[in-house]
């Protein structure tokens, strides 16, 4: 029953009942994309944002995962009802380190969460980038790239949230795959965009609508906690594991 408390809890959270958790601040609504992600919610009372792989699979931060011994995933029916579901399977990165910032360690922050039945209409997977078997180098320098996830739209204000928004932000670095991750942060002229807590898991689109990485951190300027610097975990070198999960799981 508290486990269930606190999974209650965070749907209050991430419908905008009340609480701080935060996602992608001077964001658009993005209607077009949010049928490719959902929340993640857990018993310690946190949401994440989750993206749709496969019918019944979504693909999240490892840290949304570790330490909670219970998950929902939640989204709204087509009538515009909120739903949790139960998943049927966890799947954390085995190269995944809770104590990585203490211990200045490398961490593939990424987990794969199963569900019982395919999600409704008009839920559908995204198409992830490819692994470059042929050893080349994406390049990501001068690109822009949407993170995008649920939760607030302005920081501190709770009544903003539920809803999928889209932040356009620029590649800071590095620019190729051969690192795990990449940085990024708002290019006009008038900086706070960004991602924050709540908006771990989100998608980062490329160009053609692919997802090239998931949101694993931010940071603000100054006191603010979002809108300075969005951390993302590069899709393509995980791809090999993502891959014979869902094979695993067919």
């Amino acid at each position: 029953m508290r486990a269930m408390g606190r999974l209650a809890a965070a749907l209050a959270f991430a419908t905008g009942a009340g609480g701080a958790a935060l996602a992608v601040v001077k964001g658009r609504d993005a209607p077009e994309l949010a049928r490719h992600a959902v929340m993640v919610l857990d018993d310690r009372g946190g949401f994440c944002t989750g993206v749709v792989v496969a019918p019944d699979v979504v693909m999240t931060a490892g840290h949304c995962i570790a330490g909670a011994k219970a998950w929902r995933i939640h989204f709204r029916d087509a009538a515009g009802a909120p739903t949790m579901l139960e998943p049927s399977g966890v799947a954390l990165h085995p190269g995944y380190n809770g104590q990585a910032v203490q211990n200045r360690r490398q961490s593939i922050d990424l987990a794969l969460v199963r569900l019982p039945a395919p999600l409704p209409a008009p839920f559908a997977p995204v198409a992830l980038a490819a692994s470059d078997a042929s050893g080349g180098k994406l390049s990501f320098a001068g690109r822009t790239l949407g993170v995008g996830g649920y939760g607030l739209a302005a920081e501190g204000e709770p009544r903003t949230g539920g809803r999928f928004r889209l932040a356009e932000l620029g590649v800071v670095e590095p620019y190729g795959p051969s690192r795990i991750l990449v940085w990024l942060s708002d290019p006009s002229s008038k900086p706070g965009a960004g991602a924050c807590q709540g908006d771990s898991g989100g998608p980062v689109f490329g160009d053609g609508g692919e997802v090239v990485a998931v949101t694993v951190w931010a940071e603000g300027v100054g006191k603010a906690k979002c809108g300075g610097l969005t951390q993302a975990l590069l899709v393509a070198p995980q791809r090999g594991w993502i891959d014979s999960v869902l094979a695993k799981w067919r």
